[in-house]
């Protein structure tokens, strides 16, 4: 079904940093022809906009309002996902280290995930009966996406988590900041550590993407006969 098939549905996979979410979820959606959204992409792009505006992530209140006026486009191609803010493409900058070790203000903020979770699910009805969406986050399977016909959750040992993130070349003090803390900081809004009824749990440990995407795909042809 490679690029050939369409399929209107929703895929919905959630799990912790390091499980290869984004990698695989991208792929499937390459594979299926379908749209991918990267959920966590708004709360990069929310902390982003709000520091060039000089807000202080702290001050919720004032993040929430912000986010609401935020002019942000999702390009929603699998093989070259962009965010453009404010008729600017930012992509690049928000995996930076400086984003990454603030995103959780945002997401942790339940204001602000209430606005942003506003605009995921708009992008996903907007998507889903032109050629369906691979939505990848935190909460997809709970709380954004719940009715998604594929809810999978992605889970890996911490050490191998680690190390595909050293694997990128940063500083390994920082990648555990923004592993694992981000982690525990996330995990206090939002449970992407167990599966909830009706999602299938994946342990990705020992298993290579190419096992992870065929076992997904095959998932989304089940739901779809």
């Amino acid at each position: 079904m490679d690029g050939g098939g369409r399929m209107s549905i929703v895929i919905a996979i959630d799990g912790p940093a390091g499980t290869g979410k984004s990698t695989v979820s991208r792929e499937v959606a390459r594979r299926l022809g379908m749209a991918y959204l990267d959920t966590g992409a708004t709360y990069r792009v929310g902390a982003l906009y709000c520091l060039r505006e000089g807000v202080n992530l702290n001050h919720q209140d004032d993040v929430t309002a912000m986010l609401a006026t935020m002019n942000v486009q999702m390009k929603l191609d699998p093989a070259n996902p962009r965010v453009v803010l404010d008729d600017e493409d930012v992509t690049h900058l928000l995996h930076t280290d400086s984003i990454s070790l603030v995103v959780s203000t945002v997401a942790t903020n339940l204001d602000a995930r209430a606005v942003l979770r506003a605009v995921q699910r708009d992008l996903i009805e907007g998507t889903r009966a032109a050629n369906g969406v691979v939505a990848e986050g935190r909460d997809i399977t709970s709380v954004v996406a719940p009715d998604a016909e594929v809810r999978v959750l992605l889970t890996a040992d911490e050490e191998v988590r680690l190390a595909r993130r050293a694997g990128d070349g940063a500083d390994l003090a920082t990648i555990r900041e923004a592993v694992l803390g981000r982690d525990a900081k996330d995990s206090t809004v939002v449970q992407f550590h167990k599966a909830a009824d009706g999602v299938v749990e994946i342990d990705t440990s020992d298993l290579t993407i190419e096992e992870v995407v065929t076992a997904i795909v095959k998932l989304a042809e089940e739901a779809q006969a």
